[in-house]
């Protein structure tokens, strides 16, 4: 098949354009600008255009056309498709069809979702189960890739809420990491978002199996009555035993391992196997990555993380807090979505009031395109966010700002957390 792909930069439609390269498929794709994602497809053999959407960059030989659900429906080349009467599927309706294709193990949930589900990939290919795993990160255990291709019946999969993403899937497994309130772009309130989790649970078939985290009380409260929920808590003695394994910081983490030990206990994977996949995986791509840098004459240690909900943003600072106990740490903030941001304000003032960090730089709101309330765009930013906060350590600067602050600044003895969910990850790089 000749396959076109709307968007094949992002992180998750980025991983199905691989798994249609390795099962020797024709790839092109388009997106707005370049990345490492978009250059290592091209190495692998897509097809990529740069810049703005346009008609000419989709053949007419094209099969099928995969969109990102970011991508809306005037895109000249989605128009062009349809014309052409070129069969269309949105990335999750896509993913949806492998997943029924397969024993497909879905991990959703607020928060924690990538971490999981490559937990859970790690422990089946250890366990020699050849799955094929797609999440929205790219994992260090399968060479750096968002896409695991195996032989198997075993899909692993990180099943995204946002605008019911998830309910095109068909899995076996439910794995449900928390609820929290979040995507306030899509959803109104938070009993429109439980109620799309429960829609998802309702997906799994008669023998399908819910693994729940009994300590998450939005979860709890929702699925308590259920039959054949598989509960897990870090109340469970196996609590102590993964703190000592696992080389990633954090309760957060340590839940998130024990949501993969009750896969592995359902699918028959040896303790052994299980606890040694997990003592050996090396994290992912903005998942608490760290990394070293250098910048003028100084050498740095820096962390990359995905957090973005004030929530995920709390439990990182202080899980850096806790690993680096003598550390003077700074944490630059680049906020995700002016609704997010507006919604969660007072969240997000809270966090960063309670927090105990040394330096805290907030810069301005990462924007996405065709997701944003331009009424809300002129209510909330960073500056406001920053005053809200009222701490003396806090303070804003605007992006192209930051490295001639810190070189002016710093030691070089600091540890430096990168947190958002846009590009603030190429601080570094400009």
């Amino acid at each position: 098949m000749k396959i076109h792909f709307i968007g094949i930069g992002g992180i998750g439609i980025s991983a199905l354009a691989r798994y249609f390269l390795y099962h020797k498929h024709k790839v092109s794709g388009s997106d707005v600008s370049s990345s490492e994602i978009t250059d290592d497809l091209k190495k692998l053999g897509a097809k990529i255009f740069i810049g703005k959407h346009k008609p000419l960059n989709l053949s007419q030989n094209v099969d099928l056309v995969i969109y990102s659900p970011a991508v809306l429906e005037n895109n000249p080349e989605l128009k062009k498709a349809k014309d052409l009467n070129i069969k269309c599927k949105s990335y999750p309706e896509a993913l949806g069809e492998l997943t029924k294709k397969h024993f497909t193990i879905a991990v959703c949930g607020s928060h924690g979702k990538s971490t999981t589900a490559a937990m859970i990939g790690l422990m089946l290919t250890k366990a020699k189960l050849d799955p094929t795993v797609i999440v929205g990160t790219k994992v260090k255990d399968f060479g750096d890739s968002n896409c695991r291709v195996g032989n198997s019946k075993y899909l692993v999969i990180e099943a995204d809420e946002y605008k019911e993403s998830f309910l095109n899937y068909s899995p076996q497994i439910i794995v449900l990491l928390n609820i929290e309130y979040d995507h306030p772009d899509y959803f109104k309130n938070l009993n429109e978002y439980i109620n799309t989790f429960k829609k998802f649970v309702s997906h799994l078939p008669p023998d399908g199996i819910l693994i729940a985290n009994r300590d998450d009380k939005n979860t709890y409260s929702t699925f308590k009555n259920r039959k054949k929920v598989l509960w897990y808590s870090l109340k469970e003695p196996k609590n102590k035993e993964l703190k000592k394994i696992l080389n990633i910081p954090g309760e957060f983490n340590v839940s998130n391992a024990l949501a993969a030990l009750k896969v592995a206990k359902i699918l028959k994977i040896p303790k052994k196997i299980s606890l040694k996949a997990l003592s050996e995986y090396k994290g992912s791509w903005r998942r608490f990555d760290e990394r070293r840098v250098k910048i003028g004459n100084l050498m740095l240690t820096i962390i990359h993380d995905y957090a973005h909900h004030p929530t995920q943003v709390k439990v990182t600072l202080e899980a850096a807090k806790e690993k680096y106990k003598n550390r003077v740490i700074w944490c630059i903030y680049q906020p995700h979505q002016y609704q997010r941001t507006y919604y969660l304000f007072d969240d997000f003032v809270r966090t960063f009031k309670e927090n105990n960090i040394e330096k805290v730089i907030i810069t301005d709101i990462y924007t996405v395109a065709g997701r944003e309330s331009k009424e809300i765009m002129k209510k909330v930013n960073s500056i406001k966010l920053v005053k809200a906060i009222k701490k003396e350590n806090v303070i804003y600067l605007p992006k192209n700002d930051i490295i001639s602050y810190l070189k002016t600044n710093l030691t070089g003895s600091e540890l430096i957390i990168i947190m958002g969910a846009g590009d603030i990850y190429d601080i570094f790089s400009n």
